[in-house]
């Protein structure tokens, strides 16, 4: 949509707000799935498996990392040092590491791991794309990075430009934060500018664009009205959280952020994804990926390398 009248699109966002809670308050909601028994020492969950502290649940339950990867999620986030048991899982993982004091050492450490076990992609902070595009030279590992990180409050010209650099930096995925102000101020003009101006620019260059709505600080009403426009304005994807913002991902919001955007893009859960049960719950209410504040749904190679630093994810 290119030419708007403000008056027609802000209320036909009402009107389809309307509907989309109506329909949420009746619909039944997305049950956790039941934890699965404990598997035995050779190769199932210790004591605090199911807890997913520091990537432990997964190191030795890869079962329930296929269990959620056959329930349609389409990418799993790890953190640095975190490998997969089984390698047939490591397509589907986004290797990350967005923490603000991160160093160069470690950025080549989780590209290293990237490239060795072929992860989807490596996600890292727009600094870092061209040590990565240059790390990852020739391999199949994408590289990820993140604009107007982590509060989205810049101009939309200014992400745009900073997706810009990034990708002739070597990014083939952008995930951008809108700008949560002009959701509260009903700016629906702006918050389609927001984000069609970043859209606009990956897509030209066949790369793709999340955009993060940060659902932590959004009421259910500006959350239909923030994937609805998201929809519009052209993004792949809808996710819910940076990991920076004091929240994450609930089932309430991806089954809500899933009936507003349809089937056609994706919705990714990131933030709060803690354990399997999380993760198989988001995955039921309608996400094709998941993302985790820490080391969550990955494993430990069986190569026996060392578990290193656990890099926070989102």
């Amino acid at each position: 949509m290119n030419r708007m009248n403000s008056a027609d699109f802000e209320r036909m966002v009402d009107e389809i707000t309307r509907e989309v809670l109506a329909r949420s308050k009746t619909a039944t909601p997305a049950q956790p799935a039941p934890a699965a028994s404990r598997p035995s020492a050779s190769g199932g969950c210790g004591p605090d498996c199911c807890e997913c502290k520091d990537g432990r649940c997964v190191r030795e339950c890869s079962d329930r990392v296929k269990q959620v990867v056959s329930n349609g999620a389409g990418r799993i986030s790890a953190g640095l040092g975190f490998i997969p048991r089984d390698l047939s899982i490591a397509r589907l993982i986004d290797h990350t590491l967005l923490k603000p004091d991160a160093s160069a050492a470690e950025i080549a450490q989780l590209c290293k791991e990237a490239r060795e076990y072929h992860f989807a992609s490596v996600c890292v902070n727009s600094a870092y794309v061209p040590l990565c595009a240059d790390l990852l030279k020739g391999s199949d590992v994408a590289v990820c990075t993140v604009v107007g990180f982590p509060l989205g409050a810049s101009p939309a010209e200014v992400k745009a430009y900073e997706a810009q650099l990034a990708i002739q930096n070597g990014a083939s995925e952008i995930d951008m934060v809108l700008n949560i102000g002009t959701i509260k101020s009903r700016d629906i003009r702006g918050l389609h500018h927001d984000i069609g101006t970043v859209v606009k620019t990956c897509h030209a260059h066949n790369v793709i664009c999340k955009v993060i709505l940060e659902t932590s600080k959004l009421t259910d009403e500006e959350k239909v009205i923030a994937c609805q426009v998201a929809k519009m304005a052209g993004a792949d994807f809808v996710k819910t959280s940076t990991g920076f913002g004091g929240g994450g991902a609930t089932v309430g919001d991806i089954a809500l952020m899933r009936k507003v955007v349809g089937p056609d893009i994706g919705v990714k859960a990131s933030g709060g994804v803690r354990n399997y049960q999380d993760a198989a719950a988001m995955v039921k209410a309608g996400a094709t990926r998941i993302g985790a504040s820490a080391g969550v749904m990955i494993v430990k190679a069986e190569r026996g390398e060392s578990v290193g630093a656990s890099g926070k994810g989102y």
